[in-house]
């Protein structure tokens, strides 16, 4: 059992684990932004251009509500209401559209930068490439410079 609780112990204090709860709870309230997107900016627009349709009262009655003599409901009516899957699908489709865009602009940003840093590097090595060869032309030639002084000197 200690080794269970342990073993528990390094896995949740792994990094993984501590940047996937930090993703959920982001993930949590980017949930909200795109729902509200849906549900306040784009559901009255796809509304506005379906004539005022609300896809999530689309149904078909499959056996109408049972009514007593004053003309109240007794039994509700037995409804296919396939509306509300047509309202879910649109949602999924808007909000996964939201989260591609999102992480397609996360992606490139992340590209763009990634190659600034290699630029950098490149131009850090280049640098550092010219300064050696400099470094070694210079001894070569102060030591060529010793030889024939040494041979003049015989």
């Amino acid at each position: 059992m200690k080794k269970f609780f342990s073993e528990f112990k390094e896995f949740a204090t792994k990094g993984n684990v501590i940047d996937m709860a930090v993703g959920v709870v982001i993930g949590g309230a980017f949930t909200a932004i795109v729902t509200s997107l849906v549900k306040d900016i784009i559901n009255p627009l796809i509304g506005l251009l379906t004539g005022g349709v609300d896809f999530g009262e689309l149904k078909a009655i499959l056996k109408p509500a049972q009514l007593d003599e004053a003309g109240e409901v007794v039994k509700e009516a037995l409804t296919l209401n396939y509306g509300a899957l047509i309202a879910a699908i649109l949602n999924f489709l808007i909000i996964a559209l939201c989260i591609f865009t999102v992480i397609r602009t996360f992606n490139k940003a992340k590209a763009k930068l990634e190659a600034k840093k290699k630029a950098e590097e490149a131009a850090k090595e280049e640098e550092k490439a010219e300064e050696e060869p400099k470094e070694d032309t210079d001894k070569i030639l102060s030591d060529i410079r010793d030889l024939l002084t040494k041979m003049n000197e015989k």
